[in-house]
């Protein structure tokens, strides 16, 4: 008995590491296969790249969006690579610095979405019941309201007369989480009957620790990929926004500003409108790129790791 007694911690703790040794081999074969994917990988580079460049130089020249010169409606030179405006401000600061921007609020946008709703599918789909119906048809509710009419009117009302980012993108995170709600809720559905679920649940572990440490962490790819959509879609709706000059305003800039500036002037001045373009088109492309990368690589159909 004695023996025996000895040998059930040590097989427990075998078992414990080969849950732990399984969990670190499928994150690595998630890695492999996104780093093999060459289109995930061509997003991620481009990226990398444009918030490296746009980060180095706005922190270079912090008001070189804004300084203006002699230069007017200049085309691309050794002296102004992407030309100058119309008051003579540099289109290639201004380009850099709107990307930084966009850049910023679909950061938060993302945060705000990922943390709200993982939050209200987390407890829709771990209590279900009454819980599940009020949560749900609260996330209902917010599905059918027009998103872009709503973001054009707070927008108007709000982010116009602070002109800040930041409570623009509190108004689209506010209205954005609700499809990673419904996803995290379909997941907790199937979790919350798994056999961890119920040892931990037998084990005298709260309900926040179950969720939180257990729960969520086997739900963490679906979000993953989901907010690669979400900073996307916030692009798209910032500049939307921009374009019909509800979102940032000057002197502030955003890519969807600029787009909206040059499109009048875009078959005789063409860099004032081509360039910025060009710019959120590599931008959203190169996001969702690492999204379908992110996938792929996390298919459990593909990267299943056998023991």
């Amino acid at each position: 008995m004695t023996k025996q007694a000895s040998e059930e911690p040590l097989a427990s703790q075998h078992d414990v590491d080969g849950m732990e040794f399984e969990s670190r081999g499928q994150w690595a074969m998630v890695v492999r296969r996104f780093v093999h994917n060459g289109q995930a990988m061509t997003g991620l580079v481009a990226f990398a790249l444009m918030l490296l460049v746009s980060g180095v130089y706005t922190a270079l020249h912090p008001n070189q969006y804004s300084a203006l010169s002699t230069a007017f409606n200049q085309g691309p030179s050794a002296a102004h690579i992407f030309g100058t405006n119309g008051i003579g401000i540099d289109m290639l600061a201004q380009i850099l610095k709107g990307v930084l921007q966009d850049l910023q609020v679909a950061v938060l946008v993302a945060a705000m979405s990922v943390v709200i709703g993982t939050l209200v599918g987390a407890f829709a789909g771990y209590y279900g019941g009454k819980v599940d119906n009020v949560l749900m048809r609260f996330v209902d509710l917010v599905l059918v309201i027009p998103v872009l009419v709503v973001l054009i009117m707070l927008a108007h009302i709000v982010a116009q007369q602070a002109n800040n980012w930041f409570y623009l993108a509190i108004i689209i995170g506010s209205l954005s989480w609700t499809y990673i709600a419904r996803l995290v809720r379909a997941e907790f559905l199937s979790l919350r009957e798994r056999d961890f679920v119920e040892a931990a649940r037998a084990l005298g572990a709260s309900d926040w620790r179950i969720i939180s440490r257990h729960m969520i962490p086997n739900a963490v790819g679906p979000i993953i990929v989901n907010a690669t959509i979400t900073v996307a879609g916030a692009i798209v709706l910032e500049s939307t926004l921009s374009y019909l000059g509800l979102g940032i305003q000057p002197p502030a800039v955003s890519l969807g500003l600029l787009i909206e500036q040059g499109q009048s002037a875009a078959t005789t001045e063409y860099w004032l409108f081509v360039y910025p373009a060009a710019f959120l088109l590599m931008l959203i492309v190169s996001v969702f790129f690492i999204g379908d990368g992110l996938r792929a690589a996390l298919d459990p159909r593909k990267n299943r790791v056998r023991s």
